[in-house]
């Protein structure tokens, strides 16, 4: 069974996102049968690509997929006020051959078990962190635990490859489409997120490059600057 297809009612939907941060009882979705033949092809395209298939949301697959005219799939249905607001409550989805369910009911289960994984792990890590595993933790010159995660590998950078930050961006209005001030907002906000990620990846390799020349004992780099102005000669 393909994933993000679903149904309201009679009609066949194909579910951009499974929830709206914040209003966790709508979706965003599109009507295939509502789009032009050259649209709906490449859309059923992408749902069908295993990029599609192994994404948590559809939108996440779209916003890298292009029309043919070569729009980016996510951007040219949401100008054109194809992808809609609506109740959970009111999609079926058939996650196998044999089964159905609403999606509301669906993203209740998937949000279950996700808290459910996250807390197993959370557990180990403070387990691990705590000593309880017999496992001694290792530091470097610097009193850190070696293979202690940056700030990079923390994930303090992902700000913009969060598929529920762009849901949130590209909802539009209960019934409506999302205005072009809209898109700009979207864009200008990615902008200065990727903007920020940039400075924070410099500050954290010059971090990287003045550890690495103090553990290889290299003197410190020369600053260059202006020379002092000779002073006057006494009269």
């Amino acid at each position: 069974m393909l994933k993000h297809i679903g149904k309201q009612g009679d009609r066949k939907i194909a579910i951009v996102f499974r929830e709206v941060p914040g209003e966790e009882h709508m979706c965003l979705v599109v009507y295939p049968d509502l789009l032009n033949t050259h649209m709906h092809d490449s859309l059923m395209k992408t749902i069908e690509s295993p990029e599609a298939q192994s994404a948590e949301n559809l939108g996440d697959a779209m916003h890298r997929r292009l029309f043919p005219d070569g729009r980016a799939q996510l951007i040219a249905m949401h100008s054109e006020g194809m992808i809609k607001k609506v109740q959970t409550e009111t999609i079926t989805v058939t996650p196998t051959n044999t089964s159905h369910v609403r999606l509301d009911e669906l993203n209740k289960i998937l949000r279950e078990m996700k808290t459910g994984e996250e807390a197993v792990k959370r557990m180990a890590e403070v387990d691990a962190d705590a000593g309880y595993t017999g496992k001694a933790s290792r530091k470097d010159d610097f009193g850190r635990e070696v293979g202690a995660p940056t700030n990079i590998q923390r994930g303090s950078l992902n700000a913009t490859s969060n598929p529920q930050t762009r849901a949130q961006a590209m909802q539009a209005p209960q019934g409506g489409a999302l205005s072009d001030a809209d898109i700009a907002n979207n864009l200008k906000a990615q902008a200065e997120q990727m903007a920020s990620q940039a400075q924070q990846l410099i500050a954290e390799s010059q971090r990287m490059a003045e550890e690495a020349r103090e553990m290889l004992g290299e003197p410190a780099p020369k600053k260059r600057g202006r020379k002092p102005k000779a002073a006057a000669n006494a009269s």
